[in-house]
C-alpha cells in the first residue's frame, strides 16, 4: 500500500466516524428534545420516553431537521413559538455533542 492510500483510507474512515457522530448527535438530539417536549406537555416516566423516541422516529421521515421541528410544532405550537423550538433544537444539539465527546 502506498502512502496515498493509506491517507486515502485513512480520509475515508473519518468521513464514516464523522457522519455516524452526526447521526448520533442528531438521535441523541431527538430524544432530549422529546423529554423537554413531554415534559411541557405533562408527561412523566414512560409516557414521556415513548413521546421521545416518537420524535426520533419523525427524524426519518426526510432529510433535515424540518420532520422533527414540525412535529415539535405541532404538539407545542399552542405553547411556544417557531423560534423558541428552533432555539431550543439548536441547544439540545450543542448539549448532545457535548455528551457524545464525554462518552469518547
Amino acid at each position: 500500500m502506498t502512502l496515498f492510500d493509506d491517507r486515502e483510507h485513512a480520509f475515508e474512515a473519518k468521513f464514516a466516524h464523522d457522519a455516524e457522530m452526526q447521526f448520533r448527535a442528531e438521535a441523541r438530539r431527538n430524544r432530549l428534545l422529546g423529554l423537554w417536549a413531554a415534559e411541557l406537555l405533562g408527561r412523566k416516566g414512560e409516557a414521556a420516553e415513548a413521546y421521545a423516541r416518537e420524535i426520533i422516529k419523525a427524524d426519518f421521515h426526510e432529510a433535515g431537521d424540518e420532520d422533527v421541528f414540525r412535529r415539535v410544532q405541532q404538539d407545542l405550537g399552542h405553547l411556544l413559538d417557531d423560534a423558541e423550538i428552533r432555539a431550543k433544537m439548536a441547544e439540545l444539539k450543542a448539549e448532545a455533542k457535548a455528551q457524545l465527546l464525554q462518552e469518547v
